[in-house]
């Protein structure tokens, strides 16, 4: 066992990292993940964490590498924006615990999971102590890309860039096999349908749920034949998105109210309790915006699946109708995928994946989404 075999399908990667954590002479302060959804970037950044903090460098069976991977090590932090983007004062108060000596690890580690989601400030804050590292402070960034639009140029200067590559289904198979105790079968067609995201091929094998959604949604191009469909199939997207955002929050909302008041002293008296009280409802008011910024990103991600989703049936279209011979991302709807090569032109199914790569971009740019998916399922049906 190490903590490496969580990393799937990067060998490369892997051999870099592990070489970096046994010998100090290859390692740097700063260093960039990068690669497509479901590649690991995270799952990658943990895993070098935990083996920069292990004796043995990555053994998987020491109490720092199970502290690390389980997200309690108290030498490594994990920013995991649960909003929109990351702000320059969470960014700040990060930056200066990180700048601490380590309590029981070799190095002080901040992961940043989500880079891109950064705000200038929060950037400008976080380059500074880039350039001026502390002592035995490492900084693990990840990221879709280093272009400069995810991540500021003077940061990606600053680290060493670890490039992720798309894992073969092969390998997520083999995963989700041995790892969750899925049946080969259907981890099989799992991985060769979730487009190499190893989360989205477990939750596909898993969840029947996420299965019958991906079905609806893969329906969509041939179903739609008037503007009716297209308003019904588009209120029907936004409406699942905001249910599944709505499901996964509630719990944990009221959960973090709970312990907010419990913190706050609820319930409490004597002299203090007025004072408690004001103080309590400022921070009230700061936990409502956290978890509607949360909801909201929430929804946006289960949109986006659905438009992924759309984007690989289109993309497919093309490919059978041009006769290319390369595997299809969702090879279990082929016999739909050929009716729509036959039925469409190859410009008409250019026009209908260009306005699902349109609706993704709208969202990204806060966009309504009723406005940006209608506007999408409209053009769908023009075709």
């Amino acid at each position: 066992m190490s903590v490496w075999d969580e990393v799937v399908g990067q060998p490369a990667a892997v051999a870099e990292l592990s070489a970096a954590a046994s010998d100090p002479a290859a390692m740097t302060h700063a260093w960039l993940f990068t690669g497509p959804p479901g590649s690991g970037r995270s799952v990658a950044a943990r895993a070098f964490a935990a083996a920069l903090q292990c004796p043995l460098h990555g053994c998987g069976e020491c109490a720092s590498c199970h502290t690390v991977l389980a997200g309690t090590h108290s030498d490594v932090r994990e920013v995991v924006p649960e909003g929109l983007s990351i702000s320059v004062r969470s960014m700040r108060l990060l930056v200066q615990s990180a700048a601490r000596r380590p309590a029981t690890g070799r190095y002080q580690v901040l992961i940043i999971t989500d880079a891109d989601r950064l705000t200038e400030n929060a950037a400008n804050a976080l380059l500074k102590s880039i350039e001026e590292p502390p002592e035995q402070t490492i900084f693990l960034l990840c990221a879709p890309s280093d272009h400069p639009e995810d991540v500021a140029v003077t940061i990606r200067s600053r680290c060493r860039p670890v490039p992720l590559r798309t894992p073969s289904a092969a390998a997520i198979a083999d995963v989700l096999v041995r790892r969750d105790g899925i049946d080969p079968e259907t981890a099989s067609w799992a991985a060769s349908v979730a487009g190499g995201h190893v989360g989205r091929a477990r939750r596909l094998a898993r969840d029947p749920v996420a299965r019958a959604h991906r079905e609806l949604v893969l329906g969509l191009p041939l179903r739609v034949r008037n503007l009716g469909d297209a308003f019904a199939y588009a209120g029907d997207l936004v409406r699942d998105a905001k249910a599944e955002a709505t499901e996964l929050s509630e719990s944990r909302d009221a959960a973090e109210r709970e312990e907010l008041a419990v913190a706050m002293g609820a319930g409490g008296t004597g002299k203090g309790v007025a004072a408690a009280a004001r103080g309590a409802k400022a921070a009230e008011r700061d936990l409502e915006r956290q978890q509607k910024s949360r909801n909201t990103r929430t929804q946006r991600d289960a949109l986006d699946r659905a438009l992924v989703d759309l984007a690989g049936f289109l993309r497919d279209a093309l490919v059978v109708g041009s006769g290319a011979q390369v595997p299809l991302t969702h090879p279990d709807r082929d016999a739909d995928v050929r009716r729509a090569a036959t039925d469409w032109s190859a410009e008409s199914v250019l026009r209908r994946l260009e306005a699902v790569l349109a609706c993704r971009t709208a969202l990204d740019q806060n966009v309504k989404p009723e406005i940006a998916v209608e506007a999408m399922m409209t053009a769908l049906q023009r075709g």
